[in-house]
């Protein structure tokens, strides 16, 4: 069974940030579901204007961080922003962490980090503006493509997301290993 992918998500998520790093996790063979508050689509933010319409698979009340492997919070200004004030959405980001999972924030989506209380004494990365916002929260900023902190994988913006999309994948890889070695 293919490890699964949950990416979580709102109307104005990066839409560089959402699409590419799905589609090469789906192209390395793993299954991705966007969740979000509602369901139906939400749209994305190209840049500078609305972009393209995403399917949503689960809403976050039917989601469940027990039945996938990672977590993938696409950034965009919009999006992190009003996922941020969603309990549930803070206590998936919780969930994923405390169980051991990956998660991977690009760009601001590490405002979610920051909200679930998990970056006091990790390295992280982000995009430039929020950069304060992680130091006042305890991390140890770096200004690199991909920072990895145990299971914390942070980018900056989406010229990073080919190390992105790749440290995920590894990640995954390693989690699969482990899983192998002890049955």
């Amino acid at each position: 069974m293919a490890q699964r992918i949950m990416i979580l998500a709102t109307n104005g998520f990066e839409q560089s940030e959402l699409e590419k790093p799905k589609a090469n996790l789906e192209q390395a063979g793993y299954e991705t579901a966007v969740v979000s508050l509602e369901d139906g689509q939400i749209k994305g933010w190209d840049q500078d204007d609305w972009g393209n319409k995403v399917d949503v698979d689960l809403t976050l009340a039917e989601a469940s961080a027990n039945e996938f492997d990672a977590l993938l919070l696409p950034g965009g200004q919009i999006n992190p922003d009003l996922l941020r004030v969603e309990e549930k959405a803070i206590q998936m980001v919780k969930d994923f962490v405390n169980a051991g999972k990956p998660v991977a924030a690009i760009c601001h989506a590490p405002w979610l980090l920051i909200e679930a209380g998990v970056v006091n004494g990790k390295t992280a990365t982000s995009y430039h503006s929020i950069r304060t916002d992680l130091k006042n929260a305890g991390a140890n900023v770096v200004d690199e493509e991909v920072a990895i902190d145990g299971n914390l994988i942070t980018s900056r913006n989406p010229d990073d997301i080919p190390a992105f999309s790749k440290a995920l994948i590894s990640a995954l890889q390693k989690q699969q290993e482990k899983i192998t070695e002890a049955a």
